[in-house]
């Protein structure tokens, strides 16, 4: 059964979990932009997307809508029911959803999904217990990764490539 459904954490999988205030107060985060080509793709192949994150930022909010996101959850603390809200809106099982969590707060949602990531600096108490460790940091591509692997996992690479050939 494919993955129709990905649940991304932002501070350490998105990013590379550093958080810069200006002297104004104003709060900074770098997000990579292969992780963002990944996820527009993704999106074209008619797939869905969720950030579900603890944290609250007006950053978050732009990034989820510059790539044309379905869910965007900030604020969280019980990252499971959120998700389950999301698999019922979508009516799909939870087998079909892949998800990246860097720490302890996304281990309740890693725990449901079908199919679970963690980014290679990720907490060591997350590392053991998800399906697949990437290569790459939190912020330098981990969910690039994470959306090749599922690309190819699902055989969904000749439509995947197509999506930028006919652009």
């Amino acid at each position: 059964m494919s993955i129709e459904l990905i649940v991304l954490d932002v501070d350490g999988t998105m990013t590379n979990g550093e958080i810069t205030y200006s002297s104004s107060g104003e709060e900074l985060k770098s997000f990579d932009v292969k992780d963002g080509l990944a996820i527009a793709s993704w999106i074209k192949l008619g797939k869905h997307v969720a950030i579900i994150t603890g944290r609250k930022s007006t950053i978050v909010e732009r990034r989820a809508k510059e790539l044309q996101i379905d869910f965007l959850y900030q604020g969280i603390k019980n990252k499971a029911a959120i998700l389950d809200e999301i698999t019922q809106k979508l009516n799909i099982s939870m087998n079909r959803v892949a998800a990246i969590g860097d720490d302890l707060n996304d281990l309740s949602m890693l725990k449901r999904v079908g199919m679970s990531f963690a980014p290679a600096n990720a907490s060591s108490y997350i590392t053991p217990m998800v399906d697949i460790v990437v290569k790459h940091n939190g912020g330098e591509g981990a969910v690039r990764e994470m959306i090749e692997y599922i690309i190819k996992n699902d055989n969904l690479e000749e439509e995947f490539l197509s999506i930028w050939q006919s652009e």
